[in-house]
């Protein structure tokens, strides 16, 4: 393994994020206490507790998932994309790296930042409520797992996308919705038969699921279902990565 160009790539990216501080990790972070400032004084009020859990610890968890979802996303996305927009992707490609190497770097580093940003979220959340995690290495394993598999799927979308615009399209419609329709600020124990099993279509139900057992042993589907299925979307993500490499899918033209 050419670890010297992984590092390179790696440090190039890193350094990338210390030059947008304030785009990178300040705006989210104040973007999250906002949403413990609105929804714990507009919906905490009404719902104090959830299974014997204040409501605003039980939006921890599903805080941080959201930002570490959307994060993921866009720093992986951006990272495969403007190379290719400039055109200094070939110059990679034509290098001595192999793809897995590209795809270590690149999503690594993306996925680094996302865990960094999630981190700070979770310290930021102790001036608002007091947290006390059960299991601290679950948590760490969730957290990990979910940034490398969703910065993968942003890889995709980088690859993918044509334009600026469509680097929107998949995290502004899709995943947004998704998120906030998977139980982050909720139980889907609280809604109706009908539309827990709708909800159950939903695979951010069980990243935030899984995420919140870590915290307080609560969740709406077995810890077990949700690690199988988040080790499956990271299987699917690193086929369709293969795929496009193998290819040249939207790299070679």
């Amino acid at each position: 393994m050419n670890l010297r160009a992984v590092q390179s790539i790696y440090l190039y990216e890193m350094h990338r994020t210390w030059r947008t501080l304030w785009q990178s990790v300040v705006s989210p972070v104040i973007s999250t206490s906002l949403y413990f400032v609105v929804f714990g004084a507009a919906i905490g009020s009404r719902i104090t507790e959830i299974d014997g859990i204040s409501y605003g610890a039980f939006i921890v968890p599903g805080l941080i998932m959201l930002s570490l979802l959307t994060q993921s996303i866009s720093n992986a996305s951006f990272a495969i994309y403007f190379p290719k927009f400039v055109g200094t992707i070939y110059e990679v490609m034509s290098a001595p790296v192999s793809y897995f190497e590209i795809v270590l770097a690149y999503v690594g580093a993306a996925a680094t930042k996302s865990i960094i940003l999630g981190l700070i979220i979770l310290a930021t959340a102790h001036l608002f409520v007091p947290l006390h995690i059960e299991h601290p290495v679950w948590m760490l394993v969730f957290m990990v797992l979910t940034a490398f598999t969703f910065s993968l799927f942003g890889f995709i979308i980088g690859i993918w996308a044509g334009s600026f615009e469509q680097l929107q399209i998949v995290p502004l419609l899709i995943i947004t919705p998704l998120t906030f329709l998977g139980g982050s600020f909720y139980s889907i124990s609280m809604l109706p038969p009908l539309w827990q099993k709708i909800s159950l279509v939903n695979p951010v139900v069980y990243l935030v699921s899984g995420f919140r057992w870590s915290f307080f042993e609560h969740s709406d589907v077995g810890v077990g279902i949700s690690l199988a299925m988040t080790l499956a979307f990271l299987a699917v993500c690193l086929a369709i990565v293969s795929w496009m490499f193998r290819t040249g899918y939207r790299l070679k033209t």
